[in-house]
C-alpha cells in the first residue's frame, strides 16, 4: 500500500519555485538548463532567443525551431516571447530510468542562413514515486527451533526516483518476536532482514502478522508497505547454506541460446531427505530474469534462455533460493549479478535533422540543402559515425560538429535531366568488424523558365469536309514543354492573318487550354478550297518563351449540289421544252441534246443522263454522258405524232443529287426552212463585221499611240491591269489533270493559290462523239442564272439545226477571243470545228493529251 506524506498543496509551491529559479549555463558554446520533471505543459524553460542573441522579428522571419533528438518532441518554441517551453508530459523515470543524470539534447535549426545550435535541457528529479514491493504480501515459514538472532532476507522495495527522493530505509511494525535489520550490500543497495529475537513456540502463537515499510528520502516522504506473515513449522532445523551470499559473472551480449552463465552450490547440513537440496529462482524473480534465464533444480546450473541485449539492459540481478526436502522446508538464499558485455551490433543510424529545401537549378555551388545528423546505440569505439556521398553526385557533406553536417550543393544542376537525386549517404562505424546503413535523401530541383514550348510537327494538314457544323472541332495542335510548373503550362492562340481579306480569327477559333481548333462557321468548298492557321504556343514562364507552327485547311467538297439543267432552259424553270422532228428521220437522228452542270467537283460533278420514262421506249435514246437524245431506229408510220420523254440527270456523289427535265418531240411530215434561221444567219455576218471594223481602228489608234510614245517603256497595246493575263496566260497558272473514272477533267487556277479571280475547268466524256470541253471561269460578281443565260442564246432550240448551231458557235468562240480580258462567265465550244482560244494553248494542250488519253481507254474497252 503507498502512502503519501506531506501536502499537495505544498509539493507544487515547491514545484513553482524549482521552475521559477531555472538553471541555464553556457559550456563550451552549448546552453543548458535545468528543470524540474512533471512541469505543466506550457512551462516556460528559458528564453532561448535571448540566449542564442536573437531578435523576436527573427524568430519567425528564420523560422526558429527545436528538433529533439530522442525522437518525441518534448519542447516547442514561443514564436512571440522566444521562450523555450515544455511542449509534453516529462516524466524522468521514463527518459531515464535510475540514471544519476538525465540531459536531453536539443537541436535548434535556424534558416536563412541556416544554422543549428545544440542545447541541453537537465531534468532533476522530484520525489513523485512511492517505494513500493513486488508483492502487497510475503509469506514465510520458519521452523520453531530456530535459534534466536537468525536472520531472514526480505523483499526488496524499489522506487523509481534517484538521489534524496530514491528508497533511504525500512520500518518493522512493532512485535514481540522479530526485529528489522539492513544489510549493505556490494552495489550499495540495502537489504531488509527479519532477525529473530526470541524463541518461537508453534503451540503458543504458530502464525505471526508483520506489516514492512519503505521509506523514500523525499520532502515529504513517500512510503510503501508490504505485509508479512510468518507460519512457526516444525523442527527440521537446518537450511541450505551457499558458498557465497553473492555472485557476479560477464556474458557477451551475443551469446546464444543454451549459453553457460554459472553453476551455484548450497549444502545442508541435515542428513537424509532434509539435507536434499533443490535450486529455483526466487519467488519474486520479474518476468525480465526468467524469460532470460534458467536453472537446473538439481545442479544448480543457470544457463541461457533468451537473447541478450546491451543497449536494452546492461546487467541482471537473479535471486536464487536453494530448499531442502524436510518437513517443514529449510531455504537458503544469494544473489547472482549477470554483467553484459557490449558487440558492435547494432548500425549507425541516419538522421534527417531538416527536411531538404527545394534547389532551384541554377543554385550556385555551396548552397545548404539539409542538415544531417548520425548516431550509434553502441558504445565505445563500436559508437564513433563517419558519414559518406556516393561518387559523382553533385552535393558533399560539410562537418560541423558531435556528428553533425550540411549537405551542400558542389556542381551545375539541370532539371531537365534530373528532376530530383536521390543522394545516397553511407554512415560507418569504427567496430570490429565495422558496420554501415545507407540513407536516401530527395531532393527536388525546381525549374527555370529555359526552354520555350515545341510542337509535334513543324505544320499540320488537316482535311475538312464542307458543310461542317459550326462549333465542331477542326484539328488539335499539341506541344510540349521540358520545363515544369508555370513554366511548361501552355496557352495557344492563333496569331492574325488574312482569308480572302478576311481574319481568320472570323472562321476559326482554339482553346487556349488544350490546342483544340473550333470552326465559328460552316465552309463551302465552291467559294474556300484551302486557307493557312498560324498557331503560337506560349509558356507561363517569366519572360515566358513562344514558338509557332502552321496549320494547313484543305476544305473538302460535298456533294451537296444537284446537277441545273442549262438546256432546255425552258424546262429549268419547269415547263415543257418542245422540239420537232421530221418523220423521215433515220436511226442515229440528232433530236436535241440536254445539257446539265454540277457546282461541285470531281466524282461529285460526275453526270450521267438517262431516259426514266418515254411514250415509245423503242424510238429515242439518250447518251449516258453527253446527253445528245438520238433516235434509235427510224420513224414508222405507225409512231404517234406526239413523243414525250421524261429525262434523269443524276450525279456521281454519295447521296447521288438528280434533276429531270421533260422533252415533247412533235413528229411532222415536212420540215420548211425557218424564217428566223436566216434572220440570226444575217445578224451574225452583220456582228462579224462590225467587231471587225471595230477591232481594226482600235489597232491603228493604238500603233500610232505606240509611234508617238515609243521612247517610254510601258506598253501601248494593252493596259497592264486589264490584259496582263492577256501578254502572260500562263503566268501562276497551275494545271491538274485528273483522269480517275470514265470522266476525264482538267483544273487550271490562276494566280494566287487562294484567290478565286481565276479557274478554267474542262470536262470529257470518252463517250463522247463531238469532244466538247467548257471553259468555267466563275466570278464573286456573276449570277449563275446570268451563265445560264448566256450560254442559252448558243444551245440548240425549238428552231435549231446544225447550221446555225455552227454559226452560233463561230460567234461565241470569236467574242471570247476578243473579250478575254472582260469578266467571262461561260463559254461553250466544240473542239472539233473551232481550234481553242489563244489565249490558252497551256489549256489547249493539256486537253489535247487528255482527249488522246481518252482514245486509248475507248480502244481498250471495245477491244
Amino acid at each position: 500500500m503507498t502512502k503519501t506524506i506531506g501536502y499537495r498543496d505544498w509539493r507544487w509551491q515547491a514545484l513553482f519555485w524549482h521552475h521559477f529559479f531555472l538553471l541555464w549555463t553556457t559550456i563550451d558554446g552549448q546552453t543548458r538548463y535545468s528543470i524540474p520533471e512533471e512541469l505543466k505543459q506550457g512551462s516556460v524553460v528559458g528564453n532561448i532567443a535571448k540566449d542564442l542573441d536573437l531578435g523576436l522579428s527573427e524568430i519567425f522571419e528564420r523560422r526558429l525551431r527545436v528538433a529533439s533528438e530522442a525522437g518525441k518532441q518534448y519542447f516547442s518554441v514561443d514564436s512571440e516571447k522566444g521562450e523555450l517551453v515544455v511542449n509534453d508530459r516529462l516524466d524522468r523515470e521514463a527518459l531515464c530510468g535510475q540514471s544519476a543524470s538525465c540531459v536531453l539534447p536539443l537541436q535548434v535549426l535556424i534558416e536563412n542562413p541556416l544554422q543549428s545550435h545544440r542545447i541541453e535541457v537537465e531534468i532533476r528529479d522530484i520525489n513523485d514515486n512511492s517505494p513500493s514491493f513486488l508483492s502487497s504480501e510475503l509469506s514465510l515459514k520458519l521452523a520453531e527451533s530456530a535459534a534466536v538472532g537468525t536472520r531472514f532476507p526480505l523483499e526488496n522495495a524499489q522506487d523509481p526516483d534517484v538521489g534524496s527522493n530514491s528508497l533511504k530505509t525500512y520500518s518493522l511494525s512493532r512485535n514481540d518476536y522479530f526485529s528489522l535489520k539492513l544489510k549493505d550490500t556490494k552495489n550499495g543497495r540495502a537489504v531488509p532482514e527479519l532477525v529473530l529475537e526470541k524463541p518461537l513456540d508453534r503451540e503458543k502463537n504458530a502464525q505471526h502478522q508483520l506489516m514492512l515499510t519503505a521509506l523514500d528520502g523525499g520532502n515529504p516522504v513517500k512510503s510503501g508497505t508490504c505485509k508479512i506473515t510468518i507460519t512457526v513449522l516444525d523442527i527440521n532445523d537446518n537450511f541450505p547454506i551457499f558458498n557465497e551470499h553473492e555472485y557476479k559473472v560477464s556474458l557477451k551480449e551475443n551469446s546464444t541460446k543454451g549459453t553457460f552463465v554459472i553453476k551455484l552450490t548450497a549444502t545442508d547440513a541435515d542428513e537424509g531427505f532434509n539435507g536434499e537440496v533443490k535450486y529455483s529462482f526466487g519467488s519474486r524473480t520479474p518476468d525480465l530474469v526468467s524469460s532470460t534465464f534458467e536453472i537446473n533444480e538439481k545442479t544448480g546450473e543457470i544457463v541461457l534462455r533468451g537473447a541478450l541485449d546491451y543497449e536494452s539492459t546492461t546487467s541482471y540481478l537473479i535471486d536464487i533460493t536453494a530448499k531442502d526436502n524436510g518437513t517443514p522446508e529449510m531455504e537458503g538464499h544469494c544473489r547472482v549479478q549477470v554483467d553484459v558485455e557490449d558487440i558492435n551490433d547494432n548500425a549507425p543510424e541516419i538522421v534527417l535533422m531538416s527536411k531538404p529545401s527545394p534547389v532551384r537549378e541554377d543554385a550556385p555551388s555551396g548552397t545548404v540543402v539539409a542538415l544531417i545528423s548520425a548516431r550509434d546505440l553502441d558504445s565505445g569505439d563500436n559508437g564513433k559515425v563517419r558519414l559518406q556521398l556516393r561518387k559523382g553526385s553533385p552535393f558533399s557533406l560539410k562537418p560541423s560538429f558531435s556528428n553533425n553536417y550540411e549537405l551542400l550543393t558542389s556542381g551545375p544542376l539541370e532539371r531537365e535531366s534530373f528532376s530530383e537525386y536521390n543522394i545516397e549517404i553511407t554512415a560507418t562505424d569504427s567496430g570490429s568488424p565495422p558496420l554501415s546503413s545507407k540513407k536516401s535523401i530527395p531532393v527536388t530541383i525546381t525549374d527555370v523558365n529555359d526552354n520555350p514550348p515545341v510542337f509535334t510537327q513543324p505544320s499540320y494538314n488537316v482535311y475538312l469536309k464542307e458543310n461542317g457544323v459550326p462549333g465542331s472541332i477542326l484539328y488539335s495542335v499539341s506541344a510540349s514543354d521540358l520545363d515544369s510548373g508555370e513554366n511548361a503550362k501552355i496557352s495557344y492562340s492563333i496569331l492574325d492573318s488574312k482569308v480572302q481579306d478576311v481574319s481568320v480569327s472570323s472562321y476559326v477559333y482554339i482553346n487556349s487550354d488544350n490546342g483544340s481548333i473550333y470552326s465559328m462557321h460552316s465552309f463551302d468548298y465552291e467559294k474556300l478550297k484551302v486557307f493557312q492557321i498560324q498557331v503560337q504556343a506560349k509558356d507561363q514562364g517569366s519572360p515566358s518563351l513562344s514558338s509557332n507552327t502552321t496549320v494547313h485547311v484543305f476544305i473538302l467538297d460535298q456533294n451537296d449540289n444537284a446537277p441545273a439543267v442549262i438546256y432546255p432552259s425552258s424546262a429549268a424553270m419547269g415547263s415543257l421544252s418542245h422540239q420537232r422532228m421530221p418523220r423521215s428521220a433515220k436511226a442515229g437522228h440528232l433530236v436535241t441534246k440536254v445539257t446539265a452542270v454540277d457546282a461541285d467537283s470531281g466524282h461529285n460533278a460526275w453526270i450521267s443522263y438517262k431516259v426514266s420514262e418515254a411514250t415509245d421506249a423503242s424510238l429515242f435514246t439518250v447518251n449516258l454522258y453527253t446527253g445528245e437524245v438520238r433516235t434509235k431506229r427510224a420513224v414508222s408510220e405507225q409512231d404517234d405524232s406526239s413523243q414525250r420523254l421524261l429525262i434523269e440527270i443524276k450525279d456521281d456523289g454519295e447521296p447521288v443529287q438528280s434533276a429531270t427535265v421533260t422533252v415533247s418531240i412533235l413528229l411532222e411530215d415536212a420540215f420548211e426552212p425557218s424564217k428566223k434561221t436566216g434572220r440570226i444567219t444575217l445578224y451574225l455576218i452583220l456582228s462579224l463585221a462590225s467587231i471587225s471594223v471595230l477591232s481594226l481602228v482600235t489597232f491603228l489608234i493604238l500603233a500610232v499611240k505606240c509611234i508617238r510614245n515609243s521612247r517610254s517603256s510601258a506598253s501601248c497595246c494593252t493596259r497592264q491591269s486589264d490584259c496582263d493575263d492577256y501578254k502572260n496566260p500562263n503566268r501562276n497558272l497551275q494545271l491538274q489533270l485528273n483522269t480517275d473514272g470514265p470522266i476525264k477533267y482538267v483544273e487550271v487556277l490562276g494566280g494566287d493559290m487562294l484567290s478565286q479571280s481565276q479557274s478554267f475547268r474542262s470536262c470529257m466524256s470518252p463517250m463522247s462523239e463531238y469532244s466538247d470541253f467548257t471553259l468555267i471561269k466563275p466570278s464573286s460578281t456573276t449570277d449563275f442564272k446570268e451563265v445560264i443565260s448566256v450560254l442559252d442564246a448558243s444551245l440548240p432550240d425549238s428552231t435549231w439545226t446544225f447550221e446555225s448551231q455552227q454559226e452560233t458557235l463561230m460567234f461565241r468562240a470569236y467574242w471570247m477571243e476578243v473579250r478575254y480580258c472582260a469578266p467571262i462567265a461561260f463559254g461553250v465550244v466544240q473542239r472539233d470545228l473551232l481550234p481553242p482560244p489563244p489565249i490558252l494553248p497551256t489549256v489547249a494542250s493539256t486537253l489535247l493529251r487528255a482527249r488522246d488519253e481518252r482514245m486509248m481507254l475507248l480502244n481498250t474497252r471495245m477491244e
